[in-house]
């Protein structure tokens, strides 16, 4: 659990929770925060190549202080993301971002480490930020993958369903309302 005193403004401790997947393992899932910057440097250093293409639809980016600033520092507001750590390692095993696209529409973005899928993180990420994104306003989530890329198809799937789906190229674009997400109603 992140110290409290350090925590950023706006920091919203509602969405820190312990989790237990489908084979067992815990996670302990939070926002994101400033300091997770060389944590995500590594994984994004270390990934495979598949996950680098896949997650990017084509090479990564070059790794300086300025991307892990934009990725890490958020608002939590127009900008959330989540990561979820593996509480016996301690390590970071995933990430789940949404980034403005539009009015009330927000672009999704999720990386689960290989050996942490098919368990249900990427799925409950999703939920949970998607719950925090209608929360704040948004009510549309897009995204885009390689139209190959099966795993993602079956967590947008698991996700909520697809809303429209255009394939251009080689590449998908999925979108996904929120409206019933919002606090206080049924999921």
């Amino acid at each position: 659990m992140p110290d409290a005193e350090k925590l950023p403004p706006g920091y919203p401790k509602e969405y820190q929770r312990e989790a237990v997947l489908r084979d067992d393992r815990r996670v302990f899932i939070r926002p994101i925060l400033p300091g997770d910057g060389p944590d995500l440097a590594e994984a994004i250093k270390t990934a495979d190549p598949d996950t680098l293409r896949r997650r990017f639809l084509g090479g990564p980016p070059r790794v300086t202080s300025a991307l892990l600033a934009h990725l890490t520092v958020v608002d939590y507001v127009r900008r959330f993301a989540l990561v979820a750590i593996d509480m016996a390692s301690a390590r970071g095993v995933a990430i789940a971002r949404y980034e403005p696209a539009g009015e009330g529409v927000a672009e999704i973005a999720v990386v689960v480490r290989p050996q942490w899928r098919r368990a249900g993180l990427g799925t409950m990420l999703i939920l949970l930020l998607a719950r925090a994104a209608a929360d704040r306003g948004v009510h549309t989530f897009s995204a885009s993958y390689l139209a190959e890329n099966r795993p993602v198809e079956a967590l947008v799937e698991d996700a909520g369903g697809l809303g429209r789906q255009v394939i251009k190229q080689g590449i998908v674009e999925v979108s996904m309302a929120l409206d019933h997400l919002k606090e206080g109603r049924s999921s």
